[in-house]
């Protein structure tokens, strides 16, 4: 009892034989367990309690330590799946390349992970991997300390008791989150052939955490970035988001030029980048969904994928504008119908087509993209009914900030996105008198009224 006293307090010291890890105390790393979330701190107590190592560990404890409050809480434990499971009555065991178990604490759920081992191959505890090496199953249960050399980045193989407030430090992370640096643990070429997504999970703390990459770690990416093809699409898509949602996209997407890894990620994404006006507005967009994210705003995942794909739908819409000028009618296209607009419905499906072959992105994020696009040229109808019915669209607010983002990069006149934003605030009469008058081509031509045959009566 005495000895837990003083560990809680002052934290033991740092032993001395190699491979031992550094055990820090609350007075060096600042971290108190009312500082975690209430249900990470039950579960870690209640696995401790039934005789469990438990730790609130990975990117949680990096994020305290940088001063940046944790969006969720991952625990480790040196309990099976089978055995977490039994210690929860709210909990159920899901994943196959890795089985965890989801703990439900009131409105919290906590990832609950046992302790990986390393591969054996002698002793059978082999992984299942592909051809490349990424593992596809691994269900290979371990120590505390393989557990930490198995995990990708010394920032990321922290540990942190809340019943004693010590952090378990196997390789030195809190000095590399100190220096700036981010390292990656073992080989860096074995570890990007396990899981190619540590490559785009570099870039990704990198920005945020404000880091540099370790050279050893930076040299590998750009030659093994063809790795990356053969992540499946959702996960892909999943570190894709978590990306470009981080807050710091502006600075993910340069350090993804910098490290080669921007060429086939979004298809062409590169070539849009390469063109002054593709560049700037995408940039503003991701300027757009940063401040979001600071301001603690909610962001749209349609909104972010429609701005970065938009100009890919640009180039296949005057593509097959211009082969239907030339007499050819687009593919899919339907006939007595004006081509501007199946076309555009064409492109939009071409470009998403080619993007669900490298990210496995959702039906309801499509139809939220689809939907900001489709309404871009009917911001151009000004007259009649067509804005009001523009207004009642469930996208509009969407797809109005895509119109202001395409006014700012000067692909459309700023003079559209000011008549909309006053005919939104308007109201009555006053958003009536805004309507203009209607083109030429606009008007209705009066049909002819068709006359019956003559009824001949019979004799």
């Amino acid at each position: 009892m005495i000895r837990k006293l003083i560990t809680r307090v002052f934290g033991r010291k740092t032993p001395g034989a190699p491979g031992e890890p550094a055990v820090i105390g609350v007075g060096r790393h600042g971290i108190r367990r009312d500082d975690i979330s209430n249900g990470s701190r039950r579960t870690v107590e209640t696995l401790q309690e039934q005789g469990y190592k438990a730790y609130v560990v990975g990117g949680a404890v990096r994020d305290l330590l940088a001063g940046i409050t944790p969006k969720d809480y991952d625990v480790a434990t040196n309990a099976t799946p089978e055995q977490v499971r039994h210690c929860f009555r709210r909990s159920r065991i899901i994943g196959r390349r890795f089985q965890i178990v989801h703990v439900m604490m009131g409105a919290e759920t906590i990832e609950v992970t046992t302790f990986r081992g390393h591969h054996d191959q002698l002793g059978g505890n082999k992984s299942h991997t592909d051809d490349q090496g990424r593992v596809l199953r691994d269900n290979v249960f371990g120590s505390e300390k393989e557990d930490a050399a198995r995990r990708d980045f010394t920032v990321n193989a922290l540990y942190f008791d809340p019943v004693s407030e010590t952090i378990i430090d196997y390789h030195h992370g809190v000095a590399d989150l100190k220096q700036k640096t981010l390292r990656m643990i073992g080989d860096p070429k074995t570890r990007y052939r396990e899981d190619p997504v540590r490559m785009l999970r570099a870039v990704r703390l990198a920005a945020k955490l404000g880091l540099t990459i370790d050279p050893e770690a930076s040299r590998p990416i750009r030659e093994m970035s063809e790795l990356i093809e053969n992540v499946p699409p959702s996960r892909l898509f999943d570190e894709m988001l978590k990306l470009l949602t981080s807050g710091h996209a502006v600075q993910c997407v340069q350090q993804l030029r910098a490290e080669g890894l921007h060429h086939g990620l979004l298809p062409l994404l590169d070539v849009i980048l390469e063109q002054p006006l593709g560049e700037r507005f995408v940039m503003l967009a991701l300027e757009s969904t940063d401040r979001r994210v600071r301001e603690g705003k909610p962001i749209s995942p349609g909104f972010l994928f429609a701005t970065l794909l938009w100009h890919e739908v640009l180039a296949k819409w005057e593509a097959l504008m211009s082969r239907g000028s030339e007499g050819e009618t687009p593919t899919r296209v339907p006939a007595r119908i004006p081509a501007r607009i199946p076309a555009l419905f064409l492109a939009m499906d071409e470009v998403l087509d080619v993007q669900a072959e490298k990210l496995a992105i959702t039906r309801r994020i499509a139809g939220d993209i689809k939907d900001i696009w489709a309404l871009q040229p009917r911001f151009e109808q000004r007259s009649g009914k067509r804005p009001y019915g523009v207004l009642e669209q469930p996208r509009f607010k969407a797809a109005y900030d895509f119109l202001l983002l395409r006014a700012e990069s000067g692909e459309v006149d700023g003079e559209l996105g000011e008549w909309w934003t006053q005919f939104m605030n308007r109201d009555g009469d006053a958003r009536a008198a805004m309507l203009l008058p209607p083109k030429p081509d606009e008007k209705k031509k009066r049909r002819r009224r068709k006359r019956k045959p003559a009824t001949v009566e019979p004799e």
